[in-house]
């Protein structure tokens, strides 16, 4: 586990674009199980490329998009484990990676980036891939 006073402003890189953060198993299930709405779940990370890449394009797309989730939410993998397990767990099958970003409608999985779709790619790319996922999926 990294140190808080580390973590504290990349949390809040995306809390304070408006992600509600999900520190516990509970709180994912009381969020996800029953959800009919759309809902974007990033797993954020402490690596460049969560740094650099993925929360400066997720935020970039939020701005862009005239269709967007309705709910905003996030976990932070290596800082709150039980929390983050229980997210992937979520992604059907999917291999866990950080970052990670799911696109969930009526408690579906229906679109996830993963890391691989991060790295080597620059912000407005990563932006432009979610903005097209919100107006195939978001009302």
């Amino acid at each position: 586990m990294y140190d808080e006073r580390l973590v504290t402003p990349m949390r809040e890189d995306l809390t304070s674009a408006g992600f509600r953060e999900m520190r516990t198993a509970a709180d994912v299930d009381a969020t996800l199980k029953d959800t009919t709405d759309t809902m974007l779940l990033v797993v954020n990370s402490v690596c460049g490329c969560a740094a650099g890449r993925a929360r400066p394009g997720i935020k970039l797309a939020l701005q862009m998009a005239n269709k967007r989730p309705a709910q905003l939410t996030t976990v932070f993998a290596g800082q709150d484990p039980e929390a983050t397990a229980r997210a992937r767990s979520y992604f059907e099958g999917h291999p866990p990676t950080s970052p990670q970003v799911a696109l969930f409608k009526d408690g579906r999985l229906v679109y996830l980036m993963q890391r691989h779709q991060i790295e080597g790619r620059d912000a407005s790319e990563i932006a432009a891939d979610l903005t097209e996922a919100f107006q195939q999926h978001c009302s």
